[in-house]
């Protein structure tokens, strides 16, 4: 006997009113009917946005930069051969 797959799902209890850390049901029903979304694209829509928002958009790195690593940079491009220029545009 095959058993079927089943989609990830996810039981959500709304808050009886609304606070800081939840919605309530009535909240969730008026953000559908403004953005013309059943409720379940409401809950993508947010989580999307809570993702860019907090998650890196990166991959983490190994952190500073050692000395050893900035001292053999240098020694590989010379250092000097630019010079600084200013911009003259908010000059008086």
């Amino acid at each position: 006997m095959a058993v079927a797959n089943k989609p990830d799902q996810l039981l959500f209890r709304f808050r009886p009113a609304d606070s800081p850390n939840g919605i309530s049901r009535s909240t969730m029903t008026q953000l559908a009917e403004y953005l013309g979304y059943n409720e379940t694209q409401v809950m993508h829509l947010a989580l999307k946005k809570l993702a860019q928002e907090v998650l890196p958009a990166y991959e983490r790195d190994d952190g500073p930069v050692s000395a050893i690593t900035i001292k053999s940079l240098k020694k590989r491009e010379p250092q000097g051969k630019l010079k600084i220029v200013a911009s003259s545009l908010f000059r008086t």
